[in-house]
């Protein structure tokens, strides 16, 4: 008896380590953030932690009607016909409480404080040893629950913009079809093909604005845009943006008033992306206004800041709507002639570049039906030390001599048909289709221009443009990077492997030869095309 009695601690000592044991676990519970309470097999609540007697007490359900003592079951019972979340989630709870299942979960929301929040609710039933007991844990997944609608907001948008895409994608597609097939059938009539002729242009350049707009929506996202700044005279900015958004005011026979100072206002910016961004502003003015219609577009100086004024007589745009206008994907209700027009995308991309240039861009309307006012607002350039320079556009036309000339692209078609347009003008053409093969064409006719894609299968436009120059005749050719690629470092790449210029597709036929006419192989020329 001695023997067990000095292996045994005392009663006390058992009691006290029992109750530090129990104080730890009661702390350990006490710290989470979930709401929890321990029930008796009957529904008592036996004990909480502080984070349900923090919500209890925040949402006026203390009392004692979800403390200690209470039974749970009979106070949620009273709310279970508020809901059928509250229905599933009692008989959930009672069929875990007499043992018809160990455990229940469910999601349901909780509308309380004020705020609409998200909770998971679990209960697990205990029985290893001693009378059954219940844990009922409340977490809130209220930034889950937002994260999961965000995503299928952005994935119901991301659906609703493909489908606008191809819808937009299509529009110009069938008037270029049946231009073509005008074409094909007319007698000669000059009248009818120059008509033919300016309906295509007129929409290959709506197709190339949106594929424009989409490649800067991405590099805007990506921060890979980059301003060429210089000294910029705002009225050369205006003049590309009215010139680039005058098709569309003129198709829709529509007036538009440009009020200048006569003192010029100096920017440091980059005068391309300057003349887009107002051009998108122009062009969403008269994407939105009515036929014959006006447009209003007044520049004046403000202290050390530019402001820019483009007013319309449009469709307007309704409250709720103007602090949107400018979010991603976001299209205007508009009825009649311009209903659903646009990818969304337009206005994102001024708002980027209007703040990349250290400005602000506003909308303002009254209403619908009372037209819309975008201000942008531009620093000034307090001091030019020089005068403000044009950006980087085809020299100025000069007869061109004829050339032996290679086009190189995989689209055979693409290849094809400038080769064929350069033929016109007494050029001797040649085509080739990969970038090996394109080699071993160069070096049969030793060219004097390649124009040269750089995406292509067995040999890409770089290596091609490296085994051409290493020849003993390379040095004396013209290369011409002609491809979809135009940022920054594929304008480096071409550069490195050897290219005189690059130019990304489509490229304007008309604007290629002028160039074409001014480069010489020792000219090293970023010409881009949009």
């Amino acid at each position: 008896m001695s023997a067990v009695s000095s292996g045994t601690k005392p009663i006390s000592q058992v009691d006290a380590a029992l109750d530090a044991t129990q104080e730890f676990l009661a702390s350990c519970i006490d710290s989470l953030s979930s709401h929890i309470a321990v029930l008796d097999e009957d529904g008592v609540i036996l004990a909480v932690n502080g984070a349900w007697r923090r919500f209890a007490d925040q949402n006026g359900y203390g009392g004692g009607n979800y403390g200690v003592g209470s039974n749970y079951v009979d106070a949620c019972q009273p709310t279970s016909g508020e809901a059928d979340d509250c229905i599933f989630a009692v008989a959930g709870l009672r069929d875990v409480l007499h043992g018809r299942r160990n455990e229940f979960q469910m999601e349901y929301p909780c509308h309380s404080a004020g705020a609409r929040r998200w909770f998971i609710l679990h209960v697990t039933r205990f029985t290893a040893s001693g009378p059954a007991r219940l844990v009922v844990a409340h977490e809130e997944i209220t930034q889950r629950k937002h994260a999961e609608e965000a995503l299928k907001e952005a994935d119901r948008r991301k659906d609703e913009f493909l489908a606008i895409l191809a819808h937009e994608l299509r529009n110009p597609l069938a008037p270029i079809r049946h231009a073509l097939k005008i074409i094909r059938v007319t007698d000669g009539d000059p009248e009818v093909l120059h008509s033919a002729c300016e309906i295509m242009e007129r929409q290959i350049g709506h197709m190339v604005r949106l594929v424009d707009d989409l490649l800067d929506v991405n590099r805007i996202s990506r921060g890979t845009i980059e301003l060429r700044r210089q000294s910029v005279d705002l009225a050369s900015a205006i003049k590309h943006a009215v010139e680039a958004a005058t098709p569309s005011i003129v198709n829709m026979q529509q007036t538009l008033t440009v009020m200048q100072p006569p003192q010029p206002i100096y920017l440091n910016g980059d005068l391309t992306r300057l003349a887009q961004a107002l051009s998108n502003l122009l062009s969403n003015a008269s994407r939105y206004t009515e036929r014959a219609g006006s447009i209003y577009l007044t520049i004046a100086r403000e202290g050390g800041q530019a402001v820019i004024k483009i007013k319309d007589t449009g469709i307007g745009i309704a409250a709720e709507q103007l602090p949107l206008v400018f979010d991603m994907f976001n299209r205007l209700d508009s009825p009649g002639e311009h209903s659903q027009s646009g990818l969304g995308i337009g206005l994102t991309v001024v708002k980027n570049l209007i703040e990349m240039h250290g400005g602000t861009v506003v909308a303002y309307s009254a209403g619908l039906g009372q037209g819309c006012e975008f201000v942008v607002r531009l620093p000034v350039e307090m001091e030019s030390e020089h005068a403000p320079t044009e950006p980087a556009t085809a020299p100025e036309a000069k007869p061109m001599l004829p050339r032996r000339i290679l086009v190189v692209d995989d689209n055979r078609d693409s290849a094809t048909s400038l080769a064929t347009f350069l033929k016109l003008f007494g050029n001797e053409t040649y085509t080739a289709f990969d970038g090996r093969e394109a080699v071993g064409v160069a070096a049969a006719i030793e060219p004097d221009v390649v124009l040269l894609d750089i995406g292509m299968p067995k040999m890409n436009g770089y290596d091609a443009a490296r085994r051409i120059r290493a020849q003993s005749w390379g040095h004396r050719v013209i290369l011409v990077a002609v491809t979809g690629w135009g940022q920054e470092e594929d304008r480096r790449k071409a550069h490195e492997a050897g290219f005189n210029c690059h130019m990304v597709k489509p490229v304007d036929p008309a604007h290629l030869m002028s160039l074409l006419s001014s480069l010489s192989p020792q000219h090293q020329v970023e010409y881009e095309v949009h």
